[in-house]
């Protein structure tokens, strides 16, 4: 029994990737397709990195083209990431295709524990990932990550980045003791932030996640216009008070032109450890309503739990520390869709263009 080639497409196209959503055909994955009697080769190239995943995709388009009639199906899986366009008239960052930002409205949601473990979980599936902490009051990034020491800088001009779990990492709390607090005015920290990012010497970055500091004020608004946001991440808690404050920075996102990529709801379930009694402390599905008013993808809800906490604070966050927990899972699924949604967005063909020198001869 043989198969044909459009037997092979029409499988390909019934088959839904479940991390995008699309078909592999009309989501332009599936390529090479060759069919030699009843033998099919193919290549699937995904938009996101998926490490962990691989091995379920490459069974699942094997096993549909098989039931297609093929008698063997051998699926070669690879992902290739690439810049997006971001804010008209901001410059790029060399070494660098996407920027994620992540926000909050109001402190203590645990923005930066979501920005790190984030950053982790696109690691873990593949991705080159860079961490910058944009929090010059509070930067809690060298803690989170576990890294001391100061970044080197061979030319005097330019920061090596430090490393902490694979990630390439940046922040003020490298350069000052842990005690001395910032007593800058608003435009002495924007200067400071864009030296921080303009004067790393980020390497080959699929991503470059920025935590930034909470509030919607002169520092985030600045940051919004000047930096290459690809998208933004808006964390929030599930109580009234947190998502007020949440609906503003997605507010201020969408008026600079930088594309929501989703929310995530912090501390949205409390497991008693002893008795294992469930407690919503913060209310209930306000992150889910928040995304239904604005039109916006929810990307997960995280529990209160004493683990994130106690991982993040001794410098191995959850995603490192338990890589197998159900925690860890509900970061990996978050980066995935970040990472998807960041794939869907339009493709930025600066990079293609010659530049174009003018010369009097």
């Amino acid at each position: 029994m043989s198969v044909s080639q459009q037997q092979v497409q029409d499988a390909l196209k019934a088959l839904i990737d479940p991390n995008t959503q699309k078909d592999f055909i009309s989501g332009k994955s599936a390529r090479n397709i060759k069919v030699e009697g009843d033998n099919v080769t193919l290549d699937v190239v995904l938009p996101y990195p998926a490490k962990m995943v691989m091995g379920s995709i490459k069974t699942m388009v094997e096993d549909a083209i098989k039931a297609a009639g093929a008698a063997s199906a051998s699926a070669n899986i690879s992902w290739k990431i690439v810049a997006h366009s971001v804010q008209k008239g901001v410059k790029l960052i060399p070494g660098v295709k996407n920027i994620i930002a992540v926000a909050s409205g109001k402190g203590g949601v645990g923005k930066s524990t979501t920005a790190v473990n984030l950053a982790l979980a696109l690691a873990a599936e593949g991705a080159s990932v860079g961490m910058l902490d944009a929090d010059i009051y509070g930067p809690s990034q060298p803690t989170m990550l576990g890294i001391t020491g100061r970044p080197e800088s061979p030319d005097g001009q330019n920061l090596e980045p430090m490393l902490g779990h694979g990630l390439q990492a940046m922040s003020i709390g490298f350069l000052i003791d842990v005690e001395t607090p910032m007593v800058w005015r608003g435009p002495m920290v924007t200067q400071a932030l864009e030296q921080l990012l303009n004067q790393t010497k980020w390497k080959d970055l699929d991503y470059l996640v920025i935590d930034l500091p909470p509030g919607t004020g002169d520092i985030q608004l600045t940051l919004a216009q000047r930096v290459p946001v690809t998208g933004a991440v808006i964390v929030t808690t599930p109580q009234d008070i947190a998502l007020i404050d949440a609906r503003k920075g997605l507010k201020m996102f969408e008026k600079v032109g930088v594309p929501i990529l989703g929310v995530v709801e912090n501390m949205s379930l409390h497991i008693c450890t002893n008795c294992g009694h469930e407690e919503r402390i913060f209310g209930e599905g306000g992150g889910e309503r928040m995304c239904k008013d604005y039109g916006n993808e929810f990307l997960g809800a995280l529990p209160l739990d004493i683990r994130i906490r106690e991982e993040t604070d001794s410098g191995k966050p959850t995603v490192v520390a338990e890589p197998e927990s159900r925690i860890a899972e509900i970061y990996r699924a978050i980066a995935r869709r970040v990472a998807v949604k960041v794939g869907d967005l339009a493709v930025d063909h600066s990079s293609k263009f010659p530049s174009i020198v003018i010369q009097n001869t």
